[in-house]
């Protein structure tokens, strides 16, 4: 499968990444992707951005060594209502936004209500993505998330380093089968993400091609294959495109 993008990573901005915007991009170059998108974390997680930083991305190019750079934000998910951290009036200025549920951010309470505060940010016409459900921290209903997301037009996410063996998410293995099971089912389109906090990992997805390999996930749901498969769900590709 053809892999041209990475719209989960981080830089120095987020506080516990290591390398500067211009570096994962160059490095997101060498990996031979076309488009790189920067998701820095929203103020809710400790020691992140502030607001301000997500004010002033029109100062930067449209394109880095020969690949489309996109600005977005992984927001944090707050409460049961499907919350987050950014204002609608910065949101509407990025490119894009991921929806994640983090633990510091974040009380776990029943499978219903897990499920609720991610249907919720569905809801919410500034958010594309939802970041990592996977963890088994906070569990919720896949049948119900696949069926939101397809009904929402909002990707969900596969987070290769959900699958690392170094990651503190429980259960991400078991958790994305079920999950991509329900997609086939609803016809829920993905994104393969690296989730990358260092230029080595922009663009390593290979955890999550493997699962999606072992699992025989139609690509024709994979968005990461074309711009065009993405645009459906990112308006700022609709206008480019």
């Amino acid at each position: 499968m053809k892999d041209i993008m990475d719209l989960h990573t981080h830089t120095i901005a987020s506080g516990h990444a290591y390398n500067t915007l211009y570096e994962m991009v160059q490095a997101a170059a060498g990996a031979g992707l076309s488009l790189f998108g920067s998701s820095d974390h929203a103020p809710g997680l400790p020691g992140c951005c502030t607001e301000m930083y997500f004010m002033n991305f029109k100062v930067l190019p449209k394109e880095l060594f020969g690949v489309r750079l996109l600005m977005g934000s992984e927001v944090n998910i707050l409460d049961y209502q499907g919350s987050v951290d950014l204002r609608p009036r910065i949101l509407e200025k990025l490119d894009y936004a991921i929806a994640s549920i983090h633990p510091p951010c974040f009380r776990c309470g029943t499978v219903s209500q897990n499920t609720a505060a991610y249907i919720k940010a569905m809801e919410n016409p500034y958010i594309h993505i939802i970041g990592h459900p996977d963890d088994g921290r906070f569990p919720v209903d896949y049948d119900a998330l696949a069926a939101a997301a397809a009904r929402h037009h909002v990707l969900l996410e596969v987070n290769s380093s959900s699958l690392s063996p170094h990651s503190s998410r429980q259960g991400a293995r078991a958790n994305y089968q079920a999950m991509l099971e329900r997609c086939v089912h609803y016809g829920t389109s993905v994104l393969l993400s690296s989730d990358a906090h260092a230029a080595p990992d922009a663009g390593n997805h290979r955890e999550a091609l493997r699962l999606l390999e072992e699992v025989r996930f139609p690509e024709d749901l994979v968005v990461n294959t074309s711009l065009e498969k993405l645009a459906r769900f990112l308006p700022v590709l609709q206008e480019a495109l």
